[in-house]
């Protein structure tokens, strides 16, 4: 089954087209800048040289035409009748959503519903959905939910401690994200472990410009970092994690921001980035900077490692131990730097680093050595093959 993997932003289209029973990728590319002056598509088949270009895309609808047009061009496939089915990715569910669904009205309608808890994502998501429904008629589509592997969570870890009926009227609580990514990784260390994918402890530490730490016990997500948005948890890039909510108050008051102009502070312009006194939001900035003695540097990197160590540590107490912990995306499977730093400050967990293998970049390697207590594992993320795998399950 060849699934096309569809992953819409506010002004992005990532896509894919993967055969879900081989895991073979065939094409993948991203349209840029939809709905701004000079729009661009790249993409690559497979064997073939990368292509990219500057096109008018006022809308995701024409992002979409493009693409289909791109597959065809590519040769990726000979025509549009070999795509069997459309994988979205879907950034928030709320509660509506456990699993991944095939896209109805229905379902539709419930993405809708919640699209204030994702005001840039699920209006974006819906787009992607309706062009595609209109350019393809008749195959079939996945909603794939980058909150549903987080619903498993019980009661005492997604609510928080505001008046019950805020959750029971508004559906205020904590979802987390990088839902796809976790599920798809926790799953992989078990597979690498030999072991029952329901009788393992694992923290999984999707680390990158956007970061996030769950706890999956047994085969399900029991805690995780972000929370009612992808603001809450770890300091990021440029985005704060958690904090005192009295600051936003001081803010206003100090600097004279609105509402508004507060949150653009905390998403766009603090984490790593405003720690560092800007010097970048891009770890491998930081860490080149870092390596040279730079103090500012230092602090912000020294900060966003204590707040993994720290969710670690949480987690494992939380879990009642813990059997792995894996380090995935951009800063956890590319950086040996940042990983060391993490890994020498778990102590408490007796785990020794392997120097050697923790310098790889970007496979799949476990890093710890023999006799630790628990075993460290980097674990490329796939998110695009897992959407294809749901859509496949669903489907076949």
């Amino acid at each position: 089954m060849k699934v096309l993997v569809i992953n819409c932003g506010s002004s992005s289209l990532k896509f894919q087209l993967i055969d879900a029973q081989s895991q073979e990728l065939l094409f993948k590319g991203l349209c840029e800048r939809i709905g701004i002056d000079h729009s661009q598509i790249s993409y690559t088949a497979t064997g073939s040289e990368k292509v990219k270009k500057e096109v008018a895309m006022p809308d995701h609808k024409t992002a979409v035409s493009l693409v289909l047009t791109a597959l065809t061009e590519s040769g990726a496939v000979a025509s549009l009748s070999e795509i069997d089915a459309v994988g979205h990715r879907i950034v928030h569910g709320g509660e509506k959503f456990t699993s991944s669904v095939v896209i109805d009205e229905e379902v539709i309608g419930a993405i809708e519903e919640v699209s204030d808890l994702a005001p840039l994502h699920n209006p974006a998501n819906i787009i992607g959905i309706r062009a595609c429904m209109e350019l393809m008629p008749g195959v079939p589509m996945v909603a794939v939910f980058d909150t549903a592997f987080h619903q498993t969570m019980p009661e005492e870890a997604y609510l928080y401690g505001l008046p019950y009926s805020y959750y029971t009227e508004y559906g205020i609580r904590r979802y987390g994200f990088h839902g796809t990514s976790h599920s798809y990784v926790s799953k992989k260390v078990a597979e690498i472990e030999g072991k029952d994918y329901e009788s393992i402890k694992t923290i999984v530490c999707h680390l990158g410009n956007g970061a996030s730490v769950s706890a999956v016990k047994n085969g399900k997500c029991v805690d995780t970092s972000m929370g009612l948005t992808p603001l809450e948890g770890l300091i990021m890039g440029t985005r704060s994690g958690a904090i005192d909510p009295s600051v936003v108050e001081m803010i206003e008051k100090k600097t004279g921001k609105d509402t508004a102009g507060v949150m653009n502070v905390l998403n766009k312009e603090s984490g790593v980035y405003g720690l560092s006194g800007n010097i970048s939001s891009d770890f491998r900035d930081l860490e080149d900077a870092y390596i040279e003695g730079n103090e500012n540097a230092i602090r912000a990197v020294d900060c966003f490692v204590y707040q993994v160590v720290k969710y670690i540590g949480a987690y494992a107490a939380a879990m009642g131990g813990v059997d792995c912990i894996a380090f995935t995306a951009g800063v956890g499977e590319n950086s040996g730097f940042i990983r060391k730093l993490i890994v020498n400050r778990l102590g408490l967990f007796d785990i020794t680093l392997n120097e050697e293998a923790n310098k790889v970049r970007g496979e799949e390697k476990l890093i710890s050595m023999p006799g630790s207590k628990v075993n460290v594992y980097v674990v490329p993320t796939n998110e695009e093959l897992a959407i294809a795998k749901d859509t496949y399950a669903l489907l076949a």
